[in-house]
């Protein structure tokens, strides 16, 4: 009744859910992580208790996210187990050291650090409280730069051999670990991260500006938060078009499918705005398209000839409307972080950036944008490295264990259950915090001595902000 193709298909549909949550989690807390360590810094450098507050509000909240995290990433290894074991055993020289230098060298970091950084702070001293939540910081960055490097060799493979057995073994470490696409993966993830914590800072606190603008907690999240995006999204875009060009040179299939070009254009390709691809067909349906620009922002070069998948083998295509589509998604929101970053710009220069209603709702409008952003830049990238796990080389069908597609069918609706209760609930509890306006003057601990209060989430009269 079932066969190889259908536990295939179902063995990936288990494993992007999985990931997708977990990639939600990190993406968050690396850029919180940072973000926590600079209010760190900044209330030791001024004594200036909104900082203190500011911390003390985000710190739980990362404690939550970096749990999830952990826990939502253990699954992934036990499903390279269960479910892909032939993957495993192919690509394990090359992936499992990678694994394991992130955990050595990243991982134990955090976890060395974690619990200076979340109860430290009247045991430790602030000083060397700030350097536990800078190590947290640097931690999560490096446990980015190993994972990063262990998935864009799959996109990029180099530096490898095969030996008699058929796995990948290392020839040269090197080029394994920097190889072709990383520097450019690297660079947008990060990125990415960053733009996901200053939207959902920035759109907590004009969630609260909204009810009491002369919150001096919530202003001072907010206008870090703004400066944040107005900073990183144009070097995010410039990042973004940096990194095309290498999938083009790398991967020309999943560009193809991320343009919907099916067939090849000689005297420079048009760019598809929208349109309904139909992969049977090889066309895009009821397109709205620019003429040459696609040339243009590719090439650079109207008139350069593009390559349709018409010059790819049928076989080796992606699925061309999941890529199309995520690829829009993606590039929509970033246009409109960058629309964000304008805007509060002008707001900012007239002095409006606490007051000006129609701001402060589209940042709270935009604050899960970042979320949606590398959930769609996640799709685009992995869908578009079908149908191979190590690209060109190690094909999905023959990467999956020997499954039993009912098994992997029931493990998926159990993962579906148990993580919308697990993970719905801890995700409920964190808005709930968010919820909650920050109180300066009633920042906690400060500098090992208690004061009005010692709660993690204060509350009390707020104090207005002087000048703006």
């Amino acid at each position: 009744m079932f066969d190889h193709a259908d536990a295939v298909l179902l063995a990936r549909i288990q494993f992007a859910f999985t990931v997708s949550f977990h990639f939600l989690f990190p993406s968050f807390s690396i850029g919180l992580a940072s973000y926590l360590a600079v209010l760190n810094g900044l209330w030791l450098r001024t004594k200036d208790e909104v900082y203190l507050t500011l911390f003390k509000y985000w710190l739980k909240i990362f404690a939550l996210t970096f749990a999830m995290g952990v826990v939502s990433g253990i699954v992934l290894s036990y499903q390279f187990g269960t479910n892909w074991s032939v993957f495993a055993d192919k690509t394990g020289p090359v992936i499992g050291p990678l694994m394991a230098y992130e955990v050595m060298t990243a991982f134990f970091l955090e976890a060395g650090f974690l619990g200076v950084m979340l109860f430290g702070m009247n045991r430790v001293g602030p000083a060397l409280h700030f350097a536990a939540t800078l190590a947290v910081a640097v931690g999560t960055f490096i446990s980015a730069f190993w994972i990063l490097s262990a998935n864009s060799w799959l996109q990029t493979p180099a530096g490898y051999a095969i030996n008699a057995a058929g796995q990948f073994v290392p020839a040269d470490w090197w080029k394994i670990v920097f190889n072709p696409s990383f520097p450019y993966r690297l660079t947008h993830t990060v990125m990415a991260a960053y733009l996901t914590t200053a939207l959902a800072v920035g759109g907590v606190g004009a969630w609260h500006l909204l009810r009491d603008k002369a919150n001096r907690g919530a202003r001072v999240m907010f206008s870090m938060a703004m400066g944040m995006i107005t900073v990183v999204a144009p070097l995010q875009i410039l990042a973004g078009d940096a990194h095309g060009l290498n999938t083009l040179e790398h991967q020309p299939a999943k560009v193809m499918a991320m343009e919907g070009h099916f067939q090849s254009h000689p005297d420079g390709a048009p760019l598809i705005l929208f349109g309904l691809p139909d992969q049977a067909a090889a066309k895009v349906r009821a397109e709205v398209s620019v003429p040459k620009a696609s040339s243009l922002i590719l090439k650079h070069d109207l008139g350069a000839p593009l390559a349709g998948l018409d010059t790819v083998p049928r076989a080796d295509w992606p699925v061309v409307p999941v890529v199309f589509w995520s690829f829009r998604v993606m590039v929509g929101m970033g246009l409109l972080m960058g629309l964000l970053a304008l805007v509060s710009l002008v707001a900012r220069m007239r002095r409006r950036l606490y007051d000006w209603r129609p701001l402060l709702r589209f940042a709270v409008a935009m604050g899960p944008a970042g979320f949606v952003t590398v959930i769609a830049g996640w799709i685009t990238t992995e869908v578009g490295r079908q149908p191979f796990t190590v690209y060109g080389l190690l094909r999905t069908t023959a990467s999956a264990a020997p499954l039993d597609a009912p098994a992997v069918g029931a493990s998926l609706l159990a993962f579906i259950g148990v993580y919308f209760i697990v993970f719905g609930a801890g995700t409920f509890y964190i808005l709930r915090l968010m919820s909650h306006p920050p109180h300066p003057g009633e920042a906690g601990l400060e500098a090992g001595r208690p004061t009005r209060a010692a709660g993690i989430i204060p509350g009390g009269a707020t104090e207005p902000e002087a000048g703006r």
